[in-house]
């Protein structure tokens, strides 16, 4: 029996299983160069309170002896480390900490760290930004938190402010030259949901489906890449009638650098394929088409809403590197095929390839 996968507007392809398994699987052969914040991008920051003077910079983090493998339950390698630090580095590091802490959530009002301690602290060498990642908990009741203290990246920077802007999310970070630091975004990852929760009776695989759709359009409009399952979360929340499903991105290392196409539609990732299955198994070309609409409908508010910080944040990226020449053109003639629209020829850096995505989405639902 052939299921139906429908993502590309307009377009519907027909796969069986085994034919949509042959289809040459996305590769990004190797990790994305950092690019400092420029001017443009830090006079933007400023404008929108996402600078902060931190007492941690990420260099700070690095001054560890040696790391320890952080192992999960079942004995298997997470492929993230604990670092040792000599006692006095430690201490001097677990107080700034928690000033960091109350600077993200608090605006820098460090009463709400009065009772709280630096539990642990892991690093990611295998990560673009090698990122760290502190577990912070209150003394008095256990409860914990998390944030990552990452290396500042421009092209990063700018998927967390398309996230806020395009997306239904909104993301808590703050940067201080060379240090980002970002909010943990809750969820299930999207590889162990689709591993252990993707058919569980009580859940609608309908709408679960339904939300891959929106977010697969999110990623294509917003150029957001490499959203295989590991590099997303699913968020449940129970309604009255029915569970509610929403997935966000939790890694914005891939936005706009990739010449590929491809690279920025999750549909394409091998590890994606038990929610490109689902989608298959439980949606029509009409209702496909339907959702597709919806998101686009959505982003067009928010674009509305938020026009004045996109432009500015469009203005910031004028004199800010954020690919290569080669990806650049590669990338605006893949979505110059992709939408069979020429316009795109006349797109000199990534984000004229975001904001033509946009017009064009706007201009699609005005019709």
């Amino acid at each position: 029996m052939f299921l139906h996968c429908a993502f590309k507007p307009g377009i519907i392809g027909i796969f069986t299983k085994k034919e949509y398994m042959e289809i040459e699987d996305v590769k990004i052969s190797r990790k994305k160069p950092i690019f400092p914040v420029g001017n443009g991008l830090i006079k933007y920051l400023r404008m929108y309170q996402r600078d902060a003077k931190l007492p941690i910079s990420y260099r700070d983090m690095l001054n560890f002896t040696e790391t320890v493998p952080v192992m999960d339950k079942f004995g298997q390698d997470t492929f993230w480390e604990t670092p040792l630090y000599p006692p006095s580095v430690q201490d001097q590091l677990y107080e700034g900490l928690k000033v960091v802490y109350a600077k993200l959530k608090a605006s820098g009002n460090t009463r709400i760290v009065e009772h709280k301690i630096i539990d642990r602290i892991e690093y990611c060498a295998f990560g673009n930004t090698k990122p760290f990642r502190v577990r912070i908990i209150n003394r008095l009741n256990d409860v914990y938190d998390y944030f990552y203290v990452k290396q500042a990246d421009a092209s990063r920077i700018y998927g967390l402010e398309l996230e806020e802007i395009l997306s239904p999310n909104q993301v808590n970070y703050l940067v201080d030259r060379d240090t980002l630091i970002e909010e943990h975004i809750v969820g299930i990852p999207g590889d162990v949901f689709s591993k252990n929760q993707i058919h569980n009776e009580d859940y609608n695989r309908t709408r679960i489906a339904k939300e891959f759709v929106k977010f697969n359009e999110r990623c294509i409009i917003s150029v957001l890449g490499d959203m295989r399952a590991y590099n997303f979360v699913m968020q449940i929340t129970p309604d009255f009638d029915d569970f509610q499903f929403r997935i966000r991105a939790i890694d914005f290392d891939q936005q706009f650098y990739e010449g590929n196409p491809k690279v920025y539609m999750p549909q394409y990732f091998k590890e994606n394929f038990p929610y490109v299955k689902l989608a298959m198994e439980h949606l029509n070309e009409k209702t496909v088409l339907q959702y597709q609409q919806e998101e686009r409908s959505s982003i067009v508010h928010r674009v509305r809403s938020e026009r004045h910080r996109i432009k500015d944040l469009r203005d910031a990226s004028k004199l800010q590197e954020l690919s290569t020449p080669e990806n650049i053109i590669q990338l605006r003639e893949g979505y110059r095929a992709y939408y069979d629209n020429d316009a795109y020829a006349n797109c000199k850096s990534m984000t004229d390839i975001v904001e033509l995505n946009v017009k064009n989405v706007i201009r699609q639902v005005k019709l």
